[in-house]
């Protein structure tokens, strides 16, 4: 099977705020089986807008990665991070 991943691209906007978000979505991707293979670190913008951190995390597969993002603890700490940040994010299945 497929392994999943997020792809998200993220400028904070409220660090302090971002603490929120920060230390409760840990505990969430750690519940389904998430690795990150990339978070923040030093990246180069080829095309289209520049983001601050670049984040990829591996999951089993693509249904897990996006129980992650719909599960009722995912959501919570996403509210943390409302307006504390600009985010785009996708999920794809892996090759």
């Amino acid at each position: 099977m497929p392994k999943g991943y997020w792809i998200a691209f993220v400028t904070v906007t409220d660090a302090e705020k971002y603490k929120g978000y920060q230390a409760s979505a840990p505990a969430v991707f750690e519940k389904f089986g998430a690795r990150f293979l990339a978070r923040g670190g030093d990246a180069a913008t080829l095309e289209g807008q520049g983001y601050a951190r670049h984040v990829v995390i591996e999951f089993a597969s693509k249904a897990d990665a996006l129980a992650c993002y719909h599960s009722p603890e995912y959501q919570a700490a996403r509210a943390l991070r409302d307006g504390a940040c600009d985010a785009e994010i996708a999920i794809v299945e892996g090759l």
